[in-house]
C-alpha cells in the first residue's frame, strides 16, 4: 500500500486538480475489466496492486460494457492531455511526459527542499518520498492498451505514440526539459535512481513554475498579486545586438557575480531609445537560465506591487532580476519613494537573490522643473534644493549605471550590414547604404530598433518579388 498524502498531495491549486483527474480514469479503470495486473488508486491517491481479477481460465474475457463515467473521465483526461501536448510542443509519450510533468509542478516538502540542494540518498526525506516514486514509476509504465479495455476507449493508449506535425520545429524550451526529463525517468531502473535523478532535476531547475520558466509577470486584472509565467519568451542573445560590447560587457560581469553569489549591483540602464537597453536585460535569460536566474518583469501600473513581489520571490533558490523597463516618474508621482526604499533603504526589503535592472530614457528617471530649484538657500555659497536632491538621488540608489547612445552613422550602417547578411539578403552596398539613410531619416533617426524594422522590410520585399 502506498499513499501520496505525505508529500505529493495537496488540497488547492491547478496541478492537484489535474492529479485527481487522472487518478479518477484509472480508479474507475480498477473496476474495469480482467488483467494480469492492474494498478488501482482511488480518489485520495491510495493505491494498491490487483492481480488476476476476474476469470482465471485462460479463455478470452467478456467484451468490456463502457461505463459511462468511466468513458467521461476518460475525455476529459484526454483533452487535457491534447491541451498540454499542445502548449508544450509535444510529442512521443505524452503520458509519461504528463506524469513527469506534474512531477516537475508539485511543490511540497520533498520537492522544496531539494530545490535548496539534493536530498541525500539516506536521509529520512528521500526515505519518505521513495514510496511515492514507487507509486510514480508504476504509474508511468501503466499499460494504456489495458487501461482502454477496462474502460472502453482506447484514447488514453494513443497519448503514448502521439504524433503532432511540425512539433519538433516549433518545440519550446519548456518542452524541451519536459521531455528530457520524462525520459530519463522512464529509463530509471529502480526506485532509487528514480528518486536521484528528480531530485537531481530539482536542485539544478527548482519546482513549479519557477522550475520551467525563464521569465514571470503580475497576472492582470486580479484583486490579489499572483506572479504568473510569460510562456512565449522570445529567445533573444547578445550576439543579437550588433555593437555595444562595453555595455554588454559590464552587464554580464555584474549578472555573473550575481549568479555565482558574489555582490552584486543594481543596474540601471540609459539612453536613446531603439538601442538594445531592453534586448541586453531579455538576453540573460538565455545565458544564466541554466544557472537559476530568473527574470520578473513588472510593468508600470504593478510598481506598486514591489514589496509584495519582493516577498514572495525572495524565499525561493533562484537569483532573481526585478525587471523595470522604460522606468520613469512625472514629478507629482511619488511612487519612486518605495522603490527607493527596495534599492537600499530599507533593510527588511533586502535580499541577496534579488536585484532591480531597471531601463529608462532618463539618466535621473524624475522629471525636473525650475520649481524645484525655488528653495535654495543662499549662505555666501549656493546650494541644491532639497527637492533636487531627493529625486537625483533615486538614480544614485543604482550601483551600475549603463550608458547606450545612438549610434553615429559609421555604426549605423556596420548593424544594417551585419542584419542584412544574417538574413541572406542579397543588395549591393551602395544601393543598401541609400536605403538606410533614407530609411532613417523618415523612421525616427538612426538605432539598432530602426535598422532591425529595415531589414523586416527588406525581407517583405523580397518574399513579394519571389511571388511575381
Amino acid at each position: 500500500m502506498s499513499d501520496f498524502r505525505f508529500l505529493f498531495y495537496s488540497d488547492e491549486g491547478q496541478i492537484n486538480t489535474d492529479w485527481h483527474d487522472t487518478l479518477a480514469v484509472i480508479r474507475y479503470a480498477a473496476s474495469g475489466a480482467p488483467a494480469q495486473k492492474q494498478v488501482m488508486v482511488d480518489a485520495y491517491g491510495k493505491v494498491r496492486t490487483v492481480t488476476e481479477r476476474g476469470s482465471k481460465t485462460k479463455s478470452a474475457a467478456a467484451p468490456v460494457q463502457a461505463d459511462p463515467a468511466a468513458a467521461d473521465q476518460v475525455m476529459k483526461l484526454t483533452r487535457r492531455l491534447v491541451s498540454f501536448a499542445t502548449e508544450y510542443a509535444l510529442y512521443g509519450n505524452i503520458w509519461q511526459q504528463w506524469i513527469s510533468y506534474m512531477m516537475m509542478m508539485h511543490e511540497n516538502a520533498f520537492t522544496l527542499t531539494c530545490e535548496r540542494r539534493p536530498a541525500g540518498k539516506t536521509s529520512t526525506m528521500m526515505k519518505l518520498a521513495e514510496r511515492d516514486f514507487e507509486l510514480f514509476r508504476e504509474l508511468m509504465h501503466l499499460d494504456l492498451d489495458e487501461l482502454g479495455k477496462a474502460t472502453g476507449t482506447d484514447l488514453l493508449a494513443m497519448m503514448a505514440k502521439y504524433h503532432m506535425p511540425f512539433a519538433q520545429e516549433s518545440e519550446s524550451g519548456t518542452g524541451k526539459q519536459i521531455r528530457i526529463l520524462s525520459s530519463k525517468l522512464a529509463n530509471a531502473s529502480d526506485v532509487r535512481a528514480f528518486g536521484e535523478i528528480i531530485s537531481q532535476y530539482y536542485a539544478q531547475f527548482g519546482v513549479g513554475i519557477y522550475g520551467l520558466y525563464k521569465a514571470f509577470r503580475i497576472a492582470e486584472g486580479e484583486d490579489t498579486m499572483r506572479i504568473v509565467p510569460v510562456t512565449d519568451t522570445e529567445d533573444v542573445t547578445f550576439d543579437d545586438l550588433i555593437g555595444y560590447e562595453e555595455q554588454k560587457k559590464t552587464l554580464r560581469e555584474n549578472t555573473e557575480a550575481f549568479v555565482n553569489g558574489v555582490h552584486a549591483n543594481n543596474v540601471l540602464l540609459y539612453g536613446d531609445s531603439g538601442t538594445g537597453k531592453s534586448t541586453s536585460v531579455h538576453a540573460l535569460m538565455h545565458d544564466y537560465f541554466a544557472r537559476g536566474l530568473r527574470i520578473v518583469d513588472i510593468s508600470k501600473a504593478d510598481r506598486s506591487k514591489l514589496s509584495q513581489v519582493l516577498a514572495e520571490i525572495k524565499k525561493r533558490n533562484y537569483r532573481f532580476i526585478i525587471f523595470l523597463d522604460d522606468l520613469s516618474f512625472e514629478e507629482n508621482e511619488s511612487d519612486y519613494k518605495e522603490l527607493k526604499a527596495m534599492l537600499e533603504g530599507a533593510l527588511e526589503s533586502r535580499s541577496d537573490r534579488v536585484l532591480i535592472y531597471a531601463t529608462s530614457n532618463r539618466r535621473h528617471l524624475i522629471r525636473e522643473t525650475w520649481g524645484d530649484r525655488q528653495d535654495m538657500e543662499y549662505n555666501e555659497d549656493i546650494h541644491r534644493s532639497d527637492t533636487m536632491e531627493e529625486k537625483l538621488s533615486l538614480a544614485s540608489r543604482f550601483g551600475v549605471t549603463i550608458f547606450y547612445s545612438k549610434p553615429n552613422a559609421g555604426e549605423y550602417l556596420n548593424i544594417v550590414r551585419e542584419l542584412t547578411r544574417r538574413n541572406g539578403i542579397d543588395i549591393g552596398e551602395q544601393e543598401l547604404s541609400d536605403i538606410a539613410r533614407k530609411w532613417e531619416l523618415r523612421h525616427g533617426g538612426m538605432s539598432g530598433r530602426t535598422a532591425s524594422q529595415l531589414i523586416t522590410w527588406l525581407r517583405g520585399e523580397a518574399a513579394r518579388l519571389k511571388e511575381k
